[in-house]
């Protein structure tokens, strides 16, 4: 198959059509654009407009969470706004969900070449858009874009992206789990000419409604867009007036060139090389019960980096995403580990990085695939790794690896989709938002977050109970924090949490779950990390729920309630919870970052008395030892750690060598490449121990043990009860002093990963 080096565009028929620089585009003489701005702006103008400009991005996003009537957008804050130029490079996004952001540009260029001639883009216009082909994560992620004019020019745009309640398809609120195209999915619409001159046409937004279960939340939705892009094409026209046109275009300009000098001054500091990533999604659709390999590899040569999925898994099923999605996806990353000290000014790193995937794979599907359950799996699996890749480039800096993160909570989002009557007689369909509460992994310096949201929604926030009990006839029994839910490591990777409930004021509920990451954990650790728990469903009937909050006794777990337990399946559709059923959902913790062994004693105390980790998992994945009161036994514990690796020197029985040379770059905390008269070779960083020749897999040079994924993480469950294949914990060993190196989470018949390779030397 063809490789492509971007995708913008498509014609309705399934086609790809490559990448246009904006310097390039082909737009209509018809629409002018304003081209002239100051090449100069002195510092302090420079400041104070750029910092407006935020403030811009800011209140708009604002504007539309105050204004939407809808819970995903009031407590999951799923939207967020861009502010671009003339020509579609973005000056910054807003730190909503990014990576809805992260394919606004391709959306925005899109309408510059083929809405600019018929039917115009003029002052007074918006645009509607929600096509995944041409740019968007999934249909419910609707886009308004707005072009900003000034004396006749197109000056700017701002646009928005937001989840909108239910735009159709086969399924209430428009995850469609068993959906197996595009067709069984919500309506699909490129950039349409909804606001013209300033009034909405009635027309469109008719059109746009008609597949809606929930027109007037979704017109309701509309509006608070509407607002929002109003509010802030108003406020880059006041800034105009107030500084002049050519004073706050090149204020725009120089936002986007200073990214780019801080990204290419980062660049300077980091060896070329190459490093790669694989995770699994699991259950294309009902009754798979496959995994499905998702790899990320990333190139840099100078300043330049690609990034490439191949041997991702073809697309299939109902788990897809566009190039839009995975592209977007990828964004988020770049934008939180190179930019982050720009404030979120992505564009100019953007003129040194491509993007690179194989078409008809699960990230990179072509049309009609079914692509409406993208964020919460192929986009959130597309995602995660970049974490990892980028992570590993950047270690070799001492300054840049203070920046490294984990792979965070919801790494795939265990979704619960409920439908019904709701407590006030009115029909809804919606899910459940608590997994936005996430878990932010650890970093290469600390502790991750428990329950900190997700990283690529900065300022998420865990919907409050009642907030949620308001919406919906539900009542939560508790939610709660889990002991051993986020990922050991020398720094221990965030917890997350389980929330538990049962119908209220209702009859019955309507449930589908829609999930991936329940066999296989996606929130895997970094050098020597392990994993999180993986995602869980307990589905419990005929509880005795009722008859002990009649007698005042409330439960802290569900295993309190006396039930019948019934194992849901990663996509079983229309199971009905009735009033004495409880339900609990798991997600996904952080994962952690360096060897267990290695976190400092006084550490696994403090978690101890937290209830971070249990007594078992400080002894089994840490290696400390308890005394009768339950204390950490310092010498007992150092000795133990030593025994253990001794121990695994001793099982792998292989012949090291101490190689002490030149240190020519610390690749990872356990791993070195060295010199001497020899060549360059991988190094323990602990002893120096000969690990093979650099240009090798440094894992072949390492010992091997594989053991049953549940290993890792004392909350995971047998991955047999929902894939056919099997799933192993790797780790690699260092032949000479048995510190851990680094692990991997794999199915069996899949070959070792070489994951780094650095060129220096």
């Amino acid at each position: 198959m063809p490789r492509i080096s971007q995708i913008t565009d498509i014609d309705f028929d399934g086609v790809n059509h490559p990448y246009v620089p904006p310097a390039v585009l082909r737009i209509s003489p018809k629409l002018k654009l304003h081209r002239e701005w100051d090449q100069e702006v002195d510092p302090i103008t420079y400041e104070v407009v750029r910092h407006n400009l935020w403030q811009i991005n800011e209140e708009h996003g604002a504007t539309i969470q105050r204004l939407s009537g809808s819970p995903v957008a009031m407590y999951a804050l799923d939207l967020n706004p861009s502010l671009l130029t003339e020509d579609a490079e973005f000056v910054y996004f807003g730190p909503y969900m990014q990576y809805m952001s992260g394919v606004t540009d391709t959306q925005v260029k899109w309408t510059l070449e083929n809405r600019s001639d018929n039917p115009g883009i003029s002052e007074g216009d918006m645009f509607l858009a929600n096509d995944p082909w041409v740019g968007a994560a999934h249909q419910q992620d609707v886009m308004l874009l707005c072009p900003v004019f000034w004396e006749g020019e197109l000056f700017c745009w701002v646009t928005n992206c937001l989840h909108q309640y239910d735009i159709g398809g086969i399924t209430p609120g428009s995850f469609c789990p068993s959906a197996e195209s595009a067709y069984d999915e919500g309506i699909m619409l490129p950039p349409i000419k909804i606001i013209e001159r300033g009034e909405i046409r009635r027309d469109i937004e008719a059109v746009y409604l008609r597949s809606s279960r929930k027109p007037q939340m979704v017109a309701l939705d509309f509006r608070a867009q509407l607002a929002g892009n109003t509010t802030a094409s108003k406020r880059v026209v006041e800034l105009i007036q107030r500084y002049g046109p050519r004073t706050v275009k090149g204020v725009m300009k120089k936002i986007i060139d200073n990214s780019e000098k801080s990204y290419l001054e980062k660049m300077t500091r980091i060896p070329d090389g190459f490093w790669q990533d694989r995770t699994y999604i699991e259950a294309c659709r009902p009754g798979d019960r496959r995994t499905h390999r998702v790899q990320l590899q990333l190139r840099k040569e100078g300043n330049r980096l690609v990034f490439t999925n191949d041997g991702t898994a073809d697309q299939e099923g109902a788990m897809n995403a566009t190039y839009s999605g995975w592209r977007g996806a990828i964004m988020v990353a770049i934008t939180e580990l190179l930019c982050w000290d720009q404030y979120f000014a992505v564009g100019g790193a953007l003129r040194h990085i491509d993007f690179d995937p194989i078409p008809g794979t699960l990230n990179c599907a072509n049309f009609p695939a079914s692509v409406s359950t993208a964020p919460i799996q192929s986009m959130e699996i597309s995602l995660y790794p970049a974490y990892n890749v980028l992570s590993k480039m950047i270690y070799p800096d001492a300054e840049m690896r203070k920046d490294i993160m984990c792979i965070g909570g919801t790494s795939q989002w265990p979704a619960t989709l409920f439908r019904g009557i709701d407590q006030w007689g009115e029909r809804y369909g919606y899910l459940l938002i608590d997994p936005i509460g996430g878990a932010i992994g650890a970093f290469s310096h600390g502790d991750g977050i428990n329950t900190g949201g997700q990283s690529r929604t900065p300022i998420c926030q865990l919907p409050n109970v009642e907030h949620t009990e308001q919406s919906f006839p539900v009542l939560f029994l508790y939610r709660k924090e889990l002991p051993d839910s986020g990922g050991a490591g020398k720094y221990r990777g965030g917890l997350s949490a389980e929330s538990c409930f049962i119908p209220h004021n209702t009859t019955v509920i309507t449930q589908d779950t829609l999930s991936s990451g329940n066999a296989t954990p996606t929130s895997t650790g970094m050098m020597g990390g392990y994993p999180s728990t993986t995602n869980a469903y307990t589905f419990l009937r005929n509880t005795d729920i009722l008859e002990r909050m009649a007698d005042r006794k409330m439960v802290e777990d569900i295993h309190e309630v006396v039930g019948e337990e019934e194992l849901l399946q990663l996509r079983q559709e229309n199971f009905l919870q009735h009033k004495t059923d409880v339900y609990a959902v798991r997600w996904t913790g952080g994962g952690g970052f360096g060897d267990p062994m290695d976190r400092a004693l006084a550490d696994i105390a403090e978690d101890l008395e937290h209830l971070s980790v249990t007594p078992q998992a400080a002894h089994d994945l840490y290696g400390a030892v308890l005394d009768a009161n339950g204390e950490i036994d310092e010498a007992a514990s150092v000795a133990h750690r030593a025994r253990v690796r001794r121990d695994r020197v001793v099982r792998g029985g292989r012949a090291s060598q101490q190689r002490p040379g030149t240190l020519l770059c610390e690749a990872s905390v356990n791993l070195q490449v060295q010199r001497d008269a020899a060549g360059t070779y991988w190094a323990c960083a602990k002893c120096s121990t000969d690990l093979g020749p650099s240009h090798a897999n440094y894992k072949d040079g390492c010992l091997r043990e594989d053991h049953p994924v549940t290993d890792s993480n004392p909350l995971i469950g047998d991955p047999k009860r929902f894939i056919d294949d099997d799933v192993t914990f790797r780790q690699f060993f260092c032949p000479g002093c048995g510190a851990e190196i680094d692990n991997e989470i794999a199915v069996t018949t899949d070959e070792v990963l070489a994951d780094i390779h650095v060129a220096v030397g």
